[in-house]
């Protein structure tokens, strides 16, 4: 018998391990999911609703409706790493419902805004009701998912992301065309701002009652099920936990989260960038290319590169965990999505443009389910907790400064290439970052500079 053969011991232990993670996946992926879809379109929403009525009736400039889309993540960055550390302490089950329902009230309050300073507000307590969601979800899957699976199990949830674009975009845009006066002289933007809200609310309720804070406390795997997958997580946050060392300060100050929240910030600047501005550069096509498209068009247009995403998403992750390869998994897609985007500028139809914006795409989706496994490899326990708070709110600052410094700078130009540009700049350099950084720390080096 070669050494490469596995022995009995090992052959149960990988049947176990598929038949347990594939309840786990069934379980609760597609609930995750479902949240993650709501929770974005109820952030991005207002990139249909901008160029569907709602600049014209408030009066905004570009870089006034720039400054409401991005002033959500000022509330967000505020209150991440709190919000984490709760659910860590409390538990998912009773903190993403709390959120649940804050944000879905908070969105669909965004139908009565009147002026530009409401709007402002309201999207800022949109950050701030959201706060703790998508880390929370990053940090409840370690709690369920072994680190060899998890860029599959984080590539799941994040497909929200792109169907959130290929159904949430021509949804949001139907509900935009056919809710004029409906409810009395209502705008068909504030319509589905109303509609959409509401989806958020049901299932923060629902989450009471259907989402097990724990595999200890899952009554819907048998006892030896719970048992193995109770003891995998265990031993893997110890191991975690005895290398590095790290307590909730000193993860929050290591440099080595400090550079990595740069490179989710190169990844999330061109993700922002496309879901608020996309709609917006697609309508211009009617200026730019003789084009005219209605708004459920522009939906349908603007679902296009999603749909690659998913796709690209789904299979980058896959090959990232086959092969325990993180870091070119991560760079690679940055450096092909940062060039792809400036190119589209200076392509000659719709068509090919659309290909250009599609190939940057599929780069930032491949890359962000392959970024997170990069963090838990030296965070556990409550540092983990507050480590993928920070980077998340790190990161999600380019929410502020992608659509602010777009829209300023349409607006100075008078066309999107300049922000494009950035868009594209932002990203290769991040993917730099990424391969300086390597994989991970050295054990118990955590207050040293990593090397290369």
């Amino acid at each position: 018998m070669s050494d490469s053969t596995p022995s009995p011991a090992q052959t149960a232990d990988q049947a176990m391990e598929n038949r347990v993670l594939k309840k786990v996946t069934w379980r609760l992926i597609p609930f995750i999911i479902a949240m993650y879809f709501i929770n974005y379109l109820d952030r991005t929403n207002i990139s249909i609703a901008g160029p569907g009525g709602m600049n014209e009736e408030l009066g905004l400039t570009a870089s006034q409706f720039g400054f409401a889309a991005g002033i959500f993540f000022f509330g967000y960055l505020l209150l991440e790493v709190p919000s984490n550390l709760a659910l860590h302490r409390f538990g998912a089950r009773v903190w993403l419902a709390r959120i649940l329902i804050s944000w879905g009230l908070v969105a669909s309050a965004m139908a009565f805004v009147t002026n530009e300073y409401w709007l402002y507000a309201l999207r800022f307590l949109l950050g701030v009701a959201e706060a703790g969601f998508f880390p929370g979800i990053v940090l409840y899957l370690t709690y369920w998912f072994p680190g060899s699976r998890r860029a599959r199990a984080t590539a799941l949830f994040m497909l929200a992301i792109p169907l959130s674009n290929v159904i949430g975009a021509p949804l949001s845009s139907w509900l935009v065309s056919q809710g004029e006066n409906i409810l009395g002289d209502f705008s068909g933007w504030r319509f589905m701002f109303l509609v959409e809200g509401l989806p958020a609310v049901i299932l923060g309720i629902m989450c009471l009652f259907y989402l097990t804070d724990r595999p200890k406390d899952a009554k819907w795997l048998k006892p030896e099920e719970r048992d193995w997958l109770s003891a995998r997580m265990a031993a893997e946050e110890t191991s975690t936990a005895s290398a590095y060392h790290y307590p909730v300060r000193r993860a929050l100050l290591q440099p080595r989260v400090w550079a990595l929240s740069f490179v989710y910030f190169g990844a999330v600047y061109g993700l922002y960038a496309l879901s608020f501005f996309l709609p917006t550069i697609i309508a211009g096509f009617s200026e730019t290319f003789g084009t005219d498209f209605s708004i459920v068009e522009v939906g349908f247009i603007t679902a296009i590169p999603y749909t690659f995403g998913v796709l690209a998403m789904l299979l980058w992750s896959r090959h990232s965990d086959r092969t325990g390869e993180r870091v070119w998994h991560v760079a690679l897609p940055l450096f092909v999505g940062g060039a792809a985007i400036p190119v589209a500028l200076y392509m000659n139809s719709p068509f090919t443009t659309m290909i250009a914006v599609t190939i940057c795409c599929m780069g930032i989706c491949a890359t962000l389910p392959c970024f997170w496994p990069l963090p838990q490899t030296f965070l556990a326990g409550a540092a983990a907790a507050a480590g993928i708070a920070l980077v998340n709110s790190l990161g999600n600052s380019a929410g502020f400064f992608a659509p602010y410094i777009t829209g300023g700078l349409a607006q100075l130009t008078g066309t999107q290439n300049a922000g494009l540009w950035v868009v594209g700049l932002t990203m290769i350099a991040a993917g730099v970052v990424t391969v300086v950084l390597k994989a991970a720390p050295k054990p118990d080096a955590g207050d040293a500079t990593p090397t290369v």
